[in-house]
């Protein structure tokens, strides 16, 4: 039986508990250094309290090292990661090969050390690269978002022994993760180092050889957010075990909101499917509101490549959220306007709509009336018949705001009488588990016979589990046992003492379960790594070498003549800074092998930026695959 896992953004402490509590079987998170999103850094403290809280559900926590290393912070990684190791957390994702050899040095100093992950910043597309990551003893590859099933499926049939991590939910670059050098060329701040600035949200004129611009100001690189939560079951199928939730950015209702939705629809896979899948963590989650994923963050949804090449991947107009689509404008007056469609509002709603210049102009509404509106100032721009939609929902808000899930671990409990006193047997049992987990509290306590049978206040009492983790499913009490006088506190006692020790042995089989897993040892790492080179070819700057142990460890595997990252050394000559499989000649119409008109205009295009800077594009069809370079 598979385990499948649904794997959820923390932004802090507080979303990664979020996280847990509706639903996640693991939870990723930063650190105050060395993770890929540089305003998402948590103190080592509070990465062991969350994996404190999310260990007594099975649940694991995984932390971000996925940036590349400099030479002068190898060091502070070192530690970094012994102190991982030694709050117990479950694994690391890496980008940077240099960690590798720390990462055993942590292992021997500890005793045990996370698992590796590589993390998409590793930009994985091939079962070459990921059996080539699978000898050096990652346990998992965090495929490149861009992959079609056919090639997820083609990846697992090739090393099935790997776990394949998938993105399900969340914001899209538009370049391969790992190999984008834009926001480092454009503004010294290096995606590989966690300070991306968005070059790909900006606007471009994309201009023919000829200087003919072909389209003026649009958001060209921009994509509208993935969304495959109607794809589980064919991405489960072809082999991927874990589903990834965008959004180490997000706040706590977005966490919420999107854990929730992809939770229930997880349960309903596997409830479809019993004997095949089970989840990856323990507990049954009860949600008090009903997910809706238009109502938080999103740029409009796309399935993006996971069933081939599509043609409205983009957000030309917008890079900001629009949210859920509510309608259009019927009649307007002076003040106010109503609006055509099943929607209700609310005091304070954010609504948005695209202007006749291609626009996003977003706007409050002050005051509800029916479907009357009233913004606290009339938008410039807003007519009959526009599209409206609604990217901040007060009522939605207000309820993320509120207690929203509730999640236990359902147990059965046995009461029986002992020679000296009583008994309590709690048994937990899940699917994800080898065997049963079971405690038994006693207690010494004089039998005397009870005027009336204790059978109801036995089970009043042992059910009182409000502030454990605990639910109870049955509970059984042995023949005559009922027939002892048995004080309330008694029972409390016997109960907490049951609740107490099973905690103790889930958490205890966790940490059990984890070091069996660890697979440091047996792996050579020795496969040559020359076996998926042909993907970078001559830009030796791709392999982002930073600091002397990667150097070693790439001369070590085939790959001696590797330059430095591009953040160490500025590439003195035109270079690529972003490998796209997102194609604008295909997006406007233009791509002959899918259909497209021949284009009119001189290649090659280039895109330029508000500032006048040009980046040329080049076509590699054979890869079907759109290369950006800077200006020489």
């Amino acid at each position: 039986m598979r385990k499948l896992e649904l794997l959820a953004p923390a932004k802090n402490l507080e979303c990664g508990m979020a996280a847990i509590s509706h639903g996640a079987d693991a939870v990723y998170i930063g650190a105050e250094r060395f993770g890929a999103r540089a305003a998402a850094g948590n103190t080592v403290d509070d990465i062991a309290e969350l994996c404190a809280y999310a260990h007594q559900y099975g649940a694991r926590v995984f932390v971000t090292v996925n940036t590349i290393v400099y030479e002068d912070e190898l060091p502070d990684t070192q530690q970094f990661l012994i102190r991982l190791a030694e709050i117990g957390v479950d694994a690391i994702l890496v980008q940077d090969m240099g960690v590798i050899e720390m990462h055993h040095v942590a292992f021997e100093k500890v005793g045990h050390a996370p698992m590796l992950h590589a993390s998409t910043q590793c930009d994985t597309r091939t079962p070459e690269k990921v059996r080539w990551l699978r000898s050096l003893g990652f346990t998992r590859a965090v495929l490149a978002r861009e992959l079609s099933l056919q090639e997820i499926r083609a990846i697992h049939e090739a090393v099935p022994d790997m776990e394949l991590e998938v993105f399900v939910h969340g914001a899209l670059c538009v370049s391969y993760s790992g190999i984008c050098y834009a926001s480092q060329h454009c503004f010294g701040r290096s995606a590989n180092r966690g300070e991306c600035a968005q070059f790909c949200r900006m606007k471009f004129d994309l201009l023919d050889a000829d200087g003919q611009v072909i389209e003026q100001g649009r958001h060209l690189l921009s994509l509208k957010d993935m969304s495959q939560i109607d794809s589980l079951e064919p991405l489960a199928e072809a082999g991927a075990c874990s589903f990834k939730i965008e959004g180490r950015l997000k706040d706590v209702g977005y966490v919420k909101n999107v854990v929730s939705a992809f939770s229930q629809r997880l349960d309903q896979l596997i409830e479809k499917h019993p004997e095949r899948y089970c989840r990856a963590s323990f507990g049954r989650v009860e949600h008090h509101f009903q997910p809706n994923l238009q109502k938080t963050f999103n740029r409009g949804f796309t399935s993006y490549f996971l069933n081939g090449r599509q043609p409205d991947i983009a957000s030309f107009d917008t890079p900001k959220a629009l949210g859920e689509y509510v309608g259009h404008v019927k009649e307007m007056r002076p003040d106010s306007f109503n609006v055509a469609g099943t929607s209700s509002f609310t005091n304070g709603d954010g609504l948005c709509f695209i202007n006749s210049d291609h626009e996003l102009v977003g706007f409050r509404v002050n005051r509800v009336v029916g479907n009357r509106l009233y913004p606290f100032r009339m938008p410039q721009g807003l007519k009959p018949h526009t599209a409206l939609y609604r990217n901040s929902d007060e009522a939605f808000s207000k309820i993320l705001s509120g207690q929203t899930a509730d999640r236990r671990l359902p147990v059965t409990m046995e009461f029986g009488a002992t020679d000296d006193g009583f008994c309590l047997t709690m048994t937990f049992v899940s699917k994800a588990l080898a065997h049963p987990l079971s405690v038994s509290a006693t207690i010494v306590f004089d039998h005397q016979l009870a005027k009336n049978p204790q059978g109801d206040n036995i089970r009043k009492q042992l059910l009182k589990l409000g502030n454990t983790i605990f639910t109870c499913d049955d509970i059984k009490i042995e023949p005559h046992a009922d027939q002892w006088f048995v004080p309330s506190s008694l029972l409390s006692d016997l109960r907490r003492q049951a609740t107490d020790a099973l905690s103790q042995v889930i958490l205890d089989h966790h940490a059990q379960s984890s070091i069996e897993n660890q697979s440091i040892q047996g792996k050579s790492g020795e496969e040559d790594a020359r076996a998926w080179q042909p993907a970078y070819g001559k830009f030796t700057y791709l392999y982002n070498v930073s600091n002397h142990l990667a150097q070693d460890f790439y001369a070590h595997h085939g790959l001696p003549q590797l330059g430095p990252a591009m953040e160490v050394e500025r590439a003195r000559q035109e270079a690529i800074v972003m490998q796209c499989r997102h194609c604008l000649r295909y997006t406007l119409g233009y791509c002959v092998k899918h259909g497209g008109q021949k284009p009119t205009w001189r290649e090659p295009l280039s895109l330029r930026l508000g500032d006048g800077r040009r980046f040329r594009l080049e076509f590699n069809c054979a890869e079907c695959q759109m290369n950006i370079y800077s200006e020489k």
